[in-house]
């Protein structure tokens, strides 16, 4: 089982890009690739699997998206800002498992690992 702290302990933790690809993909991820930025970064370009909930949308309130809901949280953006501001929120809400990735996306893509646009084609960071 993978180590994640939420509100109860006082924190989260931030992951790498490697450790947050071993968590979120492969035949039975432990946990889900929730994506923080916005419409148009997600449209030019993101994780295959990954869900999306814009952090704006979560700090106005929103629910996590029916994917996400229930599920141990890795949270990623661009350079790992938002996410950090995503998963202090969402521990915040009483998620105990949520984790954010230093680096973001940008990491994600200079470590070779895929990044698909919208059509399910190769994908750009935008």
């Amino acid at each position: 089982m993978f180590s994640f702290r939420g509100r109860e302990s006082g924190g989260w933790d931030r992951v790498t890009v490697d450790e947050a690809r071993r968590r979120t993909q492969g035949t039975d991820p432990g946990a889900v690739l929730l994506d923080a930025r916005e419409q148009g970064e997600w449209d030019a370009g993101h994780a295959p699997g990954a869900v999306h909930a814009p952090l704006s949308a979560l700090t106005a309130g929103a629910d996590l998206p029916k994917a996400a809901q229930g599920r141990a949280l890795v949270v990623i953006c661009r350079s790992g800002k938002r996410s950090q501001h995503a998963a202090e929120l969402l521990a915040g809400r009483g998620i105990a498992e949520v984790v954010d990735v230093k680096g973001g996306m940008t990491e994600w893509a200079a470590a070779g690992y895929p990044v698909v646009d919208k059509s399910g084609n190769n994908g750009s960071i935008a």
